[in-house]
């Protein structure tokens, strides 16, 4: 076989896939679609869910996915950064440097049941955090870590070596030139790295059932005080996400109209992670554009 004629087989081939791929992902959005934009109302999005009577809404459950976010992500953010910098800046080539990195590696491939059964072990028993958004968020941490470390190294390793020695040569220190020069040019596959850990969040079902629970109390909106029991911002009360609530009702719910609640949730679940995508990439390219006034 000559090189044109595999070279047009190879490109046909990957034509293939990428169609295969697209094709995919519309007959699944399609499918969505049909089946849940029916369900999807305001009332639905904002009300109480039922457990015998139909017509109820996954409004708690949707405002714990975000808030459960917004707590793994203030924890997972700042440990992530500062690994991935120390093992691209700080880390010298050494057998202990490898074996950080191995670990790192087999972290990532952990199954999240055995996550969750370590954050069930760790925080909500030895910690004495019960099932709580807390519990949750720090297991929610230790799937991210992996990622997000990985994310931030390649990302600082592929800013041209150049800059670097140019910012050296100015004579301003090590760190300066991490913060002021490093890190603005990492900044877009940063986000990449926080969107696809903010999109595991959103869909992670198994470790959450261990750690963060199946149930949520009765929320008191008015009620900002984050040490009431009834109150939204209270990190160590149970919170069933909105993956939860799905696989849950799946498997045991009572209610009538269990299908149209599952597909109603479901496809606001997808449109949920697909506008914070959209949103993250808009901020995080504002940043970049702020930071490196390109």
């Amino acid at each position: 076989m000559n090189a044109k004629l595999a070279d047009r087989i190879a490109t046909i081939v990957f034509y293939m896939i990428a169609v295969m791929i697209a094709i995919l992902l519309t007959g699944l959005l399609g499918y969505l679609l049909y089946n849940g934009l029916p369900k999807l109302s305001w009332d639905f999005i904002t009300s109480s869910p039922q457990v015998f009577k139909e017509g109820g809404g996954i409004g708690p459950q949707l405002f714990n996915s975000f808030y459960l976010l917004v707590l793994t992500m203030l924890i997972s953010i700042p440990l992530s950064l500062g690994a991935g910098i120390y093992m691209a800046e700080y880390a010298k080539k050494n057998r202990f440097t490898n074996f950080l990195r191995t670990m790192i590696e087999t972290l990532s491939s952990l199954p999240s049941i055995v996550v969750g059964l370590f954050g069930f072990l760790f925080f909500v028993i030895y910690m004495g955090w019960g099932f709580s958004i807390l519990s949750g968020a720090f297991a929610l941490t230790i799937f991210n870590l992996p990622l997000m470390v990985r994310v931030v190294e390649d990302s600082l390793r592929s800013v041209p070596q150049s800059q670097k020695e140019a910012g050296l040569a100015l004579g301003v220190s090590r760190w300066e030139v991490v913060a002021t020069i490093m890190l603005p040019a990492a900044l877009p596959g940063i986000i990449t790295g926080v969107i696809l850990a903010a999109g595991r969040v959103f869909g992670e079902a198994a470790a959450l059932i261990y750690t963060a629970g199946m149930s949520s109390p009765t929320l008191d909106f008015t009620n900002w005080n984050p040490f009431s029991p009834s109150s939204p911002l209270n990190p160590l009360r149970p919170a069933e996400t909105l993956a939860v609530h799905i696989w849950k009702i799946n498997g045991e719910g009572l209610m009538p109209d269990v299908r149209d609640v599952s597909d109603g949730a479901a496809l606001l679940l997808v449109l949920v992670i697909l506008v914070f995508n959209l949103g993250a990439r808009w901020v995080g390219h504002l940043i970049y554009k702020r930071m490196t006034s390109s």
